[in-house]
C-alpha cells in the first residue's frame, strides 16, 4: 500500500477493510470473535476497540504465515470447540451470506474442514485447488510451490475455511515450514486432516468477485467501486431511485427511505439517514446527517446536521455540525449554518451566516444577514423569535434577542435586544452632499457622468420653465 496506515485500516464505503470483515463475521452470531493482529498491531487494536469492543485481539509477534496466526490463537485461547471460521481483514467484498453458506455446507457434510473456493479468469497470486479423479478436494497448493500444470487451474483458494475446532487445534501443531516461503501455511492443515482420514470439502462461492483481496491502492479502488455498486443496487431494488449510479457514492451504514430520489454527483457518508420521498442532489455531500420525509436538497454540503420533513435546502448551502432545520423551513442560496436551530416554516433564503443561534417558527431572515457570534474570545448566542422579520443586510451582534413578531430595519447593526412587536433600527441617518463627485473626483468617469446628468437636469428645468411661460 506504500502507507503508514496498516493495509486493513484503509477505508472504503465508510468502513475500514477490517470493519467490513468484522461486520460480515458478526452476522454469523459467533460465540467468540477473534482478530489476529500482526503488522501495525497498535493501530489495528485501536480500530478493533472502536468497531468491535467485544472482540479479542491476539498478537502475532512474528509474521510466520496464516497457519502460524491460527496457532497463536490456539495457544492464547486454548481449545476451540465447535465450528471455527477463518476469514481475512483484506477481503471487504465477502458477504456474511457466503460465510453462512460455508458454515451450512460444512455442517451438512460433517467435514473436518470446508474450504471456500472460487472460479476466476485470472488465478494469479492465489493458491490453487487440486481435486482428485472423483472431483473431491485433494490439496491446496500455494502459487510459489505450484507446478506449471497446477498454476493453470482456475479454481482458487479464498483463504476462508470452516474447521472442526477440536481437530484444528491438533492439526495446527503439525504444520511444517518446508515450503518456498518458509512459513506455516494454514492450507497444510487441509492435507493433514485428509491424511488422518477425516472428510474435507470445498464450496465454490456463487460470486467469485467476493473473495478479491486488496494488496495495493489500485485494487482498493476497484473493490471500492464494486462495493459501492453493490450498495446502490440494493437500494434501487428496495425502492430508491438512483439517477446516475456512476457518480453516486453511498457508505455501508447509510439508510434511505422508499421513493427517495438520489440525483447525480451525490455522496452519502457515515451514518446519514434519509427519509421517504426526499430528493437529494445533484451534487450533494451529506455526512452523518438526517433528512426527513419529502425534503429537497440540492448542491449542498451537510455535516452532522438534522433536516426536517419537507425542508428545502440549497442550492449552495453549507450546514455544519449542530444545524437543526425544522419542518417546512427553507435554507437558500449561499447560506451557512453552524450550531443553529431554524424553526418550522422559517426562511433563511440568501447570503446569510447563522452561527450559535435559535430562530423560531415562521421567521424570515433577510438577504445578507450575519449572526456575529464570535467576539474574538468566546462564541455567543442569538435568538430570533417566532414570526420575526430580520431586514436585509442586518448584523445581529451576539448575545442579542429579537422578540416574537419584531422587525429589524434593513442595514442595521443590532447590538441590543428588540422587544416583541418592535422595530429595531441601528443605522446612521442618510446625508447627501450635492456636487461631491465633480468636486472631489473631477477626472473620473463618475464625474463625467454626473456632469452629463446635471446638464440634462438643467436643460429639462429650462424647458419646463419655458413651457410654463
Amino acid at each position: 500500500m506504500k502507507s503508514q496506515v496498516p493495509k486493513v485500516l484503509h477505508t472504503l464505503c465508510g468502513r475500514s477493510m477490517l470493519g467490513h470483515a468484522l461486520a460480515a463475521a458478526r452476522e454469523l452470531q459467533p460465540q467468540r470473535l477473534v482478530v489476529v493482529a500482526g503488522h501495525g498491531r497498535e493501530q489495528v487494536t485501536a480500530e478493533v476497540a472502536r468497531v468491535a469492543p467485544d472482540a479479542t485481539v491476539v498478537v502475532q509477534e512474528r509474521l510466520g504465515g496464516t497457519g502460524h496466526a491460527v496457532r497463536m490463537v490456539t495457544e492464547v485461547l486454548g481449545a476451540l470447540n465447535g465450528t471455527v471460521v477463518v476469514t481475512y481483514g483484506d477481503m471487504p467484498l465477502l458477504r456474511a451470506e457466503t460465510l453462512a453458506a460455508l458454515v451450512a455446507e460444512h455442517a451438512a457434510r460433517h467435514n473436518a474442514v470446508t474450504v471456500l473456493t472460487a472460479e476466476v479468469a485470472n488465478p494469479s497470486g492465489y493458491g490453487r485447488i487440486v481435486r482428485d479423479q472423483l472431483g473431491a478436494l485433494a490439496e491446496i497448493v500455494e502459487e510459489a510451490d505450484a507446478t506449471p500444470g497446477q498454476r493453470a487451474i482456475s479454481e482458487i483458494n479464498s483463504g476462508c475455511y470452516a474447521f472442526d475446532g477440536a481437530l484444528l487445534g491438533d492439526a495446527i501443531k503439525r504444520v511444517a515450514t518446508s515450503n518456498a516461503q518458509g512459513q506455516e501455511y494454514l492450507t497444510d492443515v487441509v492435507a493433514i486432516l485428509r491424511g488422518d482420514g477425516h472428510p474435507v470439502g470445498a464450496m465454490i462461492a456463487a460470486d467469485g468477485g467476493e473473495i478479491q483481496g486488496v494488496n495495493d491502492r489500485v485494487q482498493l479502488a476497484q473493490v471500492r467501486g464494486a462495493l459501492n455498486q453493490r450498495l446502490l443496487e440494493a437500494w434501487m431494488r428496495s425502492g430508491v431511485t438512483v439517477v446516475d449510479p456512476a457518480t453516486t457514492w453511498v457508505d455501508a451504514d447509510v439508510t434511505i427511505g422508499q421513493d427517495t430520489e438520489i440525483r447525480p454527483g451525490t455522496h452519502l457518508e457515515g451514518s446519514t439517514a434519509i427519509g421517504s420521498r426526499a430528493q437529494v442532489g445533484p451534487d450533494c455531500t451529506l455526512v452523518d446527517t438526517t433528512v426527513g420525509d419529502d425534503a429537497a436538497i440540492s448542491y449542498a454540503v451537510a455535516r452532522s446536521a438534522q433536516i426536517g420533513d419537507g425542508v428545502s435546502v440549497g442550492p449552495f448551502a453549507y450546514l455544519r455540525p449542530g444545524a437543526k432545520i425544522g419542518p417546512g423551513a427553507h435554507i437558500g442560496t449561499y447560506v451557512e449554518l453552524k450550531n443553529a436551530t431554524v424553526g418550522e416554516g422559517s426562511k433563511v433564503p440568501h447570503l446569510t451566516y447563522v452561527g450559535d443561534a435559535d430562530i423560531g417558527r415562521d421567521a424570515n431572515i433577510g438577504a445578507g444577514t450575519i449572526f456575529a457570534n464570535y467576539d474574538g474570545v468566546a462564541k455567543r448566542h442569538s435568538t430570533v423569535g417566532d414570526g420575526a422579520f430580520v431586514g436585509s443586510d442586518s448584523v445581529l451582534i451576539a448575545p442579542v434577542t429579537i422578540g416574537d413578531g419584531a422587525y429589524t430595519a434593513a442595514g442595521s447593526a443590532i447590538s441590543e435586544d428588540v422587544p416583541s412587536g418592535a422595530l429595531g433600527v441601528a443605522r446612521g441617518r442618510q446625508h447627501n452632499s450635492p456636487g461631491w463627485t465633480e468636486r472631489r473626483r473631477p477626472e473620473t468617469k463618475s464625474a463625467a457622468a454626473a456632469a452629463r446628468a446635471r446638464e440634462t437636469q438643467s436643460q429639462g428645468a429650462t424647458e419646463q420653465e419655458e413651457g410654463a411661460q
